[in-house]
């Protein structure tokens, strides 16, 4: 079996293989740290599963994801992230993951998601499906569900601390753009301030005051 394991911190990334080699003799693992690298050489390598971050330091893995199944329509992505909100599961799922585990979950069942994913099977960590089908978090905001895949994007990197000249450079945009999404989607979720956006974005389950605290002392 071939993986690509595309995650920005090398401490992360060089455990999780290491974890995964120890559990699955027979993977070949190809190590990749931004989503750039990821879409343009997924054609050279052609693995049987993407193993993919939802934060990266360019583009988004909403954003990896999307252009890698744009290209082919036959790529296996497994989201392998530290954000579990389920918001965010279901971007993940919509822009064509096939499978999604957090990174608090048991070695046994990122081993066992690699490979139901690689046989083209859907896998979701069990809390998490739990989740998604008691529907135990609160009502997604009905002004979110019309929100374009970039635009939750946008939302997410601003309201987790990151300024417009960041945010475009990791969308690879004009700050401009990135100013006319903020406004538009401000517009949009019927909100007039930042602050009013922030507390949307929480208030929706996309972001936790703890995670507002770091981001502040990033």
């Amino acid at each position: 079996m071939k993986l690509m394991l595309v995650d920005d911190h090398q401490v992360v990334r060089q455990g999780i293989a290491n974890l995964l080699r120890s559990m699955m003799p027979a993977v070949a693992i190809t190590e990749i740290d931004n989503g750039q690298d990821a879409v343009s050489r997924y054609g050279e390598l052609r693995p049987d599963v993407v193993l993919l971050d939802m934060g990266l330091p360019d583009i988004s893995g909403l954003e990896v994801a999307r252009r890698l199944r744009q290209r082919w329509r036959g790529a296996a992505i497994l989201f392998f992230t530290m954000h579990d909100e389920l918001p965010m599961v279901r971007q993940a799922l919509d822009v064509g993951g096939l499978g999604f585990v957090s990174k608090s979950c048991a070695p046994e069942e990122l081993a066992e998601a690699v490979k139901r994913v690689a046989a083209g099977q859907p896998y979701i960590e069990h809390p998490i499906a739990t989740r998604l089908a008691m529907n135990q978090e609160r009502p997604v905001d009905h002004r979110l569900k019309d929100m374009t895949q970039r635009e939750m994007e946008v939302l997410l990197m601003y309201v987790r601390g990151e300024g417009v000249p960041g945010i475009a450079e990791r969308l690879c945009v004009s700050s401009k753009t990135v100013s006319n999404h903020l406004a538009g989607l401000k517009s949009k979720l019927q909100v007039s301030s930042s602050v009013e956006l922030i507390h949307l974005a929480v208030d929706a389950g996309l972001i936790r005051y703890g995670q507002l605290e770091e981001a502040r002392r990033a």
